[in-house]
């Protein structure tokens, strides 16, 4: 049973992951998509406040100080600017193909910092996952200011630098209050966003209320929970190296749910980047 619980964990991150681009998907079709994104970490906040609440009288404050500042960089920072990016005419396929490089930004920098062993097995993996992402997206860059480019990266830099700061700080809180205080530091810095758009009150909408809610399920309790329960049992480089598998399943999210067409490639794309996830996992073992 103890040998399935990490591929399941991993398997769960990635399909959590992926939901996030439904979920912008279902958001884009209300007034507001920062509005949802707030309400989203607002409804989060409130479900995980009773794991908070009891957690912070027993904490130290450096420990919550700490996770505070993990939130902005993952959810808000992440997120913020790679919503606007697309919205400023950054195609998705450009989006993902720079979302794409995190793995490879996340092994450099744990190489740097954290002094995570990377073989050469290992790069040769984070490249062929690369590779697979290009493939499946299409590859082409499209045409996009560079400010909307400099969002994408900004997001990617965004995950990347909240994947190191939680590694080092994996053991300071239990995953139910992390999530909230990470939702709760990102509900507060989407609110000016969500005002800037004309008002925080929610609509009264199915549609609204099914994005926030599909929101808040599968990608903040899903897909960060499964994202920090699978960093604080594998390397900061192959927790990453999943989020190569998460652009195809997006696409078979999409086509169970929109009927979008499964291209070729996508198949292809998605073939190469279970190959680079697997020397990546090997190399890991073997190191």
């Amino acid at each position: 049973m103890n040998s399935l619980w990490p591929p399941a964990l991993q398997g769960a991150l990635v399909i959590c992951w992926s939901s996030g681009f439904i979920g912008a998907v279902l958001a884009s079709q209300t007034t507001s998509v920062f509005l949802v994104l707030f309400w989203r970490f607002v409804l989060a906040s409130i479900l995980l406040a009773p794991f908070l609440i009891p957690f912070i009288r027993r904490s130290t404050l450096p420990a919550v100080a700490l996770q505070a500042c993990v939130g902005p960089f993952a959810m808000f920072g992440y997120l913020a600017t790679g919503v606007k990016a697309i919205d400023v005419g950054v195609p998705a396929g450009t989006a993902a193909l720079i979302a794409s490089l995190q793995p490879l930004a996340t092994a450099a920098m744990a190489r740097l910092l954290l002094n995570e062993a990377i073989s050469t097995g290992q790069w040769i993996g984070l490249g062929l996952g690369l590779l697979g992402v290009g493939i499946a997206v299409g590859g082409g860059l499209g045409a996009a200011s560079s400010f909307g480019f400099a969002l994408s990266f900004a997001s990617m830099l965004s995950i990347v630098v909240a994947t190191l700061m939680a590694k080092q700080a994996a053991l300071s809180l239990p995953l139910m209050p992390t999530l909230a205080v990470h939702s709760l530091t990102t509900a507060i810095l989407f609110f000016p966003l969500a005002m800037a758009e004309g008002s925080v009150m929610p609509e009264m909408s199915i549609r609204f209320w099914a994005s926030v809610l599909w929101f808040v399920v599968f990608s903040t309790i899903g897909g960060y929970g499964f994202y920090w329960l699978c960093l604080r049992r594998m390397t900061a480089t192959r927790v990453a190296s999943l989020i190569y598998l998460t652009p195809p399943v997006t696409m078979i999210w999409a086509w169970s749910m929109f009927g979008e067409e499964i291209r070729l490639t996508a198949i292809v794309g998605l073939c190469i980047c279970v190959s680079g996830v697997m020397l990546v996992s090997y190399w890991q073992q073997g190191s």
